[in-house]
C-alpha cells in the first residue's frame, strides 16, 4: 500500500542544511509490521512524517495505493491521509473518558451514536481496556494511555498504522502491552504497521520486516528473520546479542567462528551434537541468546579445538547454522 522511492529531505539549521533522509527507497509490505530502526538522528521520525503525508520530501516519491502523493489534489490528499492512522503521544483530551477520546474522530466525521459505540467497544476490547471505558486520562497509567492513543488512531479503519516510538518512556510491562496491541491490530484488523524506534527489543518482538537507517540513508532492509541469520548483516549486528570476548579467551582455541542459530532445535541441539559427532571441543566464547517474535535466535562466538575443528564447523553449517570464520570468508550461509 505504501512505497517510498528515492526519498530525500533536508532542513535548515544554524550550521547549515541538515540532510535528514538521503535517497531512501522502501516498500512497506501489506499486512505486515515493518520496523524502522536506527539511532537518534538517523531519520526515522522524518521518514514517518513523510509517509504520513504530513510533510513533503525535497525529492522522491511517496506512493499510496500506487498513486504519487505529491500529485494528488487536496480532496484526494485528504482521502489518502484518512487511510493512514498516526499514533500520537500524550494527546488525549483530559476532559474526555477513554471511550470519548477514541470516539472523537468518529464524532468529527458525523458517524451516528450506535455505530460509534459499536466501533469504540470493539477497539476497547482490542486494547484490553473495556473496564476502563469511563476512566479519564489522569486515572489511566502511561501504558493504558498509550493503548488508548493506538485505538484512536485505528478508529477510522486505516490501511496503514504509523507508530513513531510508541513505547517511549514506558516501563517493560507497559511497553509489552503496547506491542501486543500493535500485533493484534495487524492480526485481527489486517492493519499494515510501520513502526519507528531506536529500541532493538521492540523490533525483535513484533516486526516481520525491518529497515535500518544510518545517517539518513537506508543501510539494509528485508525480512527480519532472513537478515538475522546472516552474521555479516548490519541488521543482525544491530539486533542480535553483541559479541564481547576477552582476547585471552579467544587465544585458547584452534578456530574461532561467529555462528547464528535459529529455532528451538538448532539452538538447543546443534552444538552438542556437533561435538558428539566430530569429537571437537566447542566452547561459547561470547554472544548470547534472544528471541525474534517467538523464535529463539542465538549469536555466538565459538571457540573450536581439536583435529576435527573444521569438520565440526562444516557440520553445523550443513544443518542450517550460519557460520563465519573470524577473519575469513563465510563457510556457509543459512538458506
Amino acid at each position: 500500500m505504501i512505497t517510498v522511492e528515492n526519498l530525500s529531505k533536508s532542513f535548515q539549521a544554524d550550521g547549515g542544511p541538515v540532510h535528514a533522509l538521503r535517497d531512501v527507497t522502501l516498500d512497506v509490505p501489506t499486512g505486515a509490521i515493518t520496523g524502522v530502526i536506527g539511532p537518534t538522528g538517523s531519520g526515522k521520525s522524518t521518514l514517518a512524517r513523510l509517509v504520513a503525508l504530513q510533510e513533503r520530501p525535497d525529492s522522491g516519491v511517496v506512493r499510496v495505493d500506487g498513486f504519487n502523493a505529491s500529485t494528488l489534489d487536496p480532496r484526494r490528499l485528504r482521502a489518502a491521509r484518512r487511510r493512514i492512522g498516526v499514533v500520537k503521544h500524550d494527546e488525549l483530551l483530559d476532559g474526555r473518558t477513554a471511550a470519548g477520546n477514541i470516539a472523537l474522530p468518529l464524532e468529527q466525521a458525523g458517524v451516528d451514536g450506535p455505530q460509534r459505540r459499536q466501533k469504540v467497544g470493539r477497539l476497547l476490547d482490542l486494547i484490553g481496556l473495556t473496564d476502563k471505558a469511563a476512566h479519564y486520562p489522569d486515572a489511566l497509567t502511561p501504558g493504558q494511555r498509550a493503548r488508548v492513543g493506538i485505538a484512536r488512531a485505528l478508529v477510522g479503519d486505516p490501511g496503514l498504522l504509523l507508530a513513531d516510538e510508541p513505547t517511549r518512556g514506558l516501563d517493560a510491562d507497559a511497553a509489552a502491552g503496547v506491542l501486543t496491541v500493535l500485533d493484534r491490530a495487524r492480526a485481527e484488523l489486517g492493519a499494515t504497521v510501520l513502526l519507528a524506534t531506536d529500541d532493538a527489543s521492540v523490533v525483535r518482538r513484533v516486526a516481520d520486516d525491518v529497515a535500518l537507517l544510518e545517517d539518513g540513508a537506508l543501510a539494509e532492509a528485508g525480512h527480519l528473520l532472513s537478515l538475522a541469520q546472516d552474521p555479516t548483516s548490519a541488521v543482525a549486528r544491530a539486533l542480535l546479542p553483541a559479541i564481547d570476548a576477552p582476547a585471552a579467551a579467544k587465544a585458547r582455541h584452534d578456530r574461532l567462528a561467529e555462528v547464528v542459530l535459529v529455532g528451538f532445535a538448532a539452538v538447543g541441539a546443534l552444538l552438542p551434537e556437533a561435538t558428539a559427532r566430530t569429537g571437537a571441543s566447542i566452547s561459547v566464547v561470547g554472544g548470547g541468546l534472544t528471541r525474534i517474535g517467538e523464535t529463539p535466535v542465538a549469536r555466538f562466538l565459538l571457540g573450536v579445538s581439536g583435529a576435527r575443528s573444521e569438520a565440526a564447523l562444516g557440520w553445523i553449517a550443513e544443518r542450517g547454522g550460519s557460520v563465519v570464520r573470524v577473519g575469513r570468508q563465510p563457510l556457509a550461509a543459512c538458506a
